[in-house]
């Protein structure tokens, strides 16, 4: 058996069958921008990086999409009180979220679809469910009918009625039923766009749908997103879609837990948060990576200094391997590109396991533990294979250790240090060593 994941719709462990062949669709939620990400924002942005990274690894034609919120009202607030415009905003903070995706090694989706390129859609897709039933408009504010939907709740397993007295749910007087949600808000302050319910904005909840469907039609693998997202945002999505095309909107759902911090939920609010722009250097990135990767990912992290400082220990650990093996093995030119099999085959069969990061953990570990045995008693051969074997899992994971090969220069001055050190001329072996130590190779 290949992949087999957690499906938050159906709640229960499935093998990983993409609807169209090798060819993977996977949509996830992405920020809305009108302020810095924090280190929980990064979990979802880091996860499913990594997802992508393994099913290319798996062999997988991946096609990763990631939206960008650039209208709401935290937008046109931010934008008021800084006297700029909602673009002005959402184009600032938008290449302050990317800055911070590159910061802990994530690289771009393929696709990074705009809420505001697709309103002329959103208005049309509106209009269809007033049509069939499944929305009504009030003065100008179009809401979804959710009594239309017999399976809502499906994925956050909830029933209607304790849905109806549940506090999260805004009660508007304007609504049939508290459950019911805005597809389109009347306002009258911010940006606005004309439509036949009105001047206003779309809702957040469809925003989101109307882009999956004009990027993937019915065709939709993966929907991904932090677990708080899977009510009422994913849940609203799924109920909309249904209503036009009577079908289930990603055929898996994968939701990923909270970063708290001190055991308090992270929130920009309440300021609670260490954001991402903050962290000192790029190392500081990949240990956070570290951390997120190679926890449960449907689990809560609860971040404390503590559990950083592990993964400083452990991410110096491998650096530190890492570095005296490659610098080594150049030396005496026994690099290779060979795997052990065995290792790969480890991986891959823990990974398969719904993302078994804990035996991942104890693998690259054990491999570490190996590399140091092997360049001990001089096996260079089998230290590089178990060299470009660590590589290749930390390749797959994004985990990046900042260790590159020498250059000629460099190479030249380790040589002349091994000769000098060898011949016992400690004096000469000084003058490189701290070359050396200058540029960083020791």
């Amino acid at each position: 058996m290949g992949l087999v994941i957690y499906n938050s719709l159906t709640n229960k462990m499935e093998e990983f069958v993409p609807q169209n062949g090798n060819k993977v669709n996977m949509y996830v939620c992405g920020p809305t921008v009108y302020n810095y990400i924090h280190i929980g924002n990064a979990r979802p942005v880091i996860f499913y990086d990594m997802m992508r990274r393994y099913l290319k690894f798996l062999g997988y034609d991946v096609t990763y999409a990631s939206n960008i919120t650039d209208v709401d009202d935290k937008i046109i607030k931010k934008a008021l009180e800084q006297n700029k415009t909602e673009k002005e905003i959402a184009t600032f903070y938008e290449n302050a979220y990317f800055d911070s995706v590159k910061e802990v090694g994530s690289t771009k989706p393929d696709l990074i679809p705009h809420a505001t390129d697709y309103i002329g859609e959103m208005i049309t897709f509106i209009q269809e469910l007033i049509e069939k039933g499944y929305a009504y408009n009030v003065d100008g504010d179009v809401f979804f009918r959710v009594s239309k939907i017999s399976d809502y709740g499906c994925l956050s397993n909830q029933v209607t009625e304790d849905l109806e007295s549940g506090a999260r749910i805004s009660v508007d007087s304007k609504k049939e039923s508290p459950l019911d949600f805005a597809l389109w808000k009347k306002t009258d302050e911010g940006i606005k766009w004309d439509s036949p319910f009105g001047e206003g904005r779309p809702g957040w909840h469809t925003e989101c749908v109307v882009m999956n469907h004009k990027l993937f039609g019915t065709g939709l693998d993966i929907h991904g997103g932090g677990m708080d997202l899977k009510f009422p945002h994913h849940e609203n999505e799924i109920a909309q879609f249904e209503a036009l095309y009577k079908t289930h909107l990603a055929k898996y759902w994968i939701h990923v837990g909270r970063l708290d911090l001190a055991g308090e939920k992270m929130s920009k609010s309440l300021g609670n948060v260490i954001y991402v722009k903050d962290l000192e250097n790029k190392r500081d990135g990949m240990i956070l990576r570290s951390l997120i990767l190679f926890s449960p990912y449907r689990s809560i992290i609860s971040y404390s200094e503590d559990l950083k400082n592990q993964y400083v220990k452990e991410y110096d650990k491998w650096q530190r391997a890492y570095k005296q093996a490659l610098y080594t093995l150049q030396y005496e030119n026994k690099l290779t590109d060979k795997v052990n099999d065995s290792d790969i085959e480890k991986f891959k069969e823990y990974m398969n396991q719904d993302f078994n990061v804990q035996n991942v953990l104890t693998l690259v570990n054990d491999i570490v533990k190996e590399i140091n045995t092997n360049l001990r008693s001089k096996n260079y051969l089998e230290t590089a294979i178990k060299l470009n074997t660590f590589k290749t899992i930390f390749d797959v994971l994004g985990i990046n250790l900042f260790v590159e090969k020498m250059n000629d220069e460099a190479l030249d001055a380790y040589t002349k240090w091994m000769e000098a050190r060898n011949n016992k001329d400690f004096e000469t072996a000084d003058i490189y060593r701290n070359k050396l130590i200058e540029w960083k190779i020791l």
